[in-house]
């Protein structure tokens, strides 16, 4: 190892090992990539496979109503840039991500998960739509997994994909 990659790693486990001793957890902005370190930490358990990296997303939520999600999901990165035959389609993501591609949806989907579930509760809001446009656009975020339909004409985002729809949202701010 070069001197600056020992150093990097000292001053690493320092962090850790400070923090640990201070019976304090790493805070999210705090400067400290606690999050990438425990994936580093995870993809050199793995062997040849950790060379191209890997990705992590990860969350825990409680939603307005008072529901609570927690959802981790890790991919290697040769998972999704290898060979064609190790390699994930890309194609199967087209669906899920167009149905987020317009502002009544996304609004639709904030409302849900803040506790309005029916489609009479979505109509009250100003500019969703008629009724029928509110209809076509629940059955397109159904179609692509973003809800399901929970009885009694009411709809809710299923509780494997609240985190990966705020992981999404936030990736896709500016």
């Amino acid at each position: 190892m070069e001197l600056e990659e020992r150093v990097a790693e000292l001053e690493r486990r320092l962090v850790l090992l400070e923090s640990a001793a201070g019976g304090g957890k790493p805070e999210l902005g705090d400067g400290d990539f606690w999050a990438l370190d425990g994936l580093k930490d995870q993809l050199g358990l793995v062997g040849d496979a950790a060379a191209d990296g890997g990705v992590l997303f990860t969350g825990a939520v409680r939603l307005p109503a008072g529901e609570r999600y927690e959802w981790q999901y890790g991919a290697l990165t040769s998972g999704l840039l290898g060979p064609e035959e190790e390699r994930s389609d890309w194609a199967t993501a087209a669906e899920p991500l167009a149905a987020l591609g317009h502002p009544v949806r996304l609004r639709m989907l904030r409302e849900i998960l803040g506790g309005r579930r029916t489609a009479a509760e979505l109509a009250e809001l100003d500019e969703t739509g008629t009724t029928g446009q509110i209809y076509h656009h629940l059955r397109l975020l159904t179609a692509a997994g973003w809800l399901h339909t929970a009885g009694r004409g009411r709809y809710e985002v299923p509780g494997p994909r609240v985190v990966p729809l705020l992981v999404v949202l936030t990736a896709a701010r500016p």
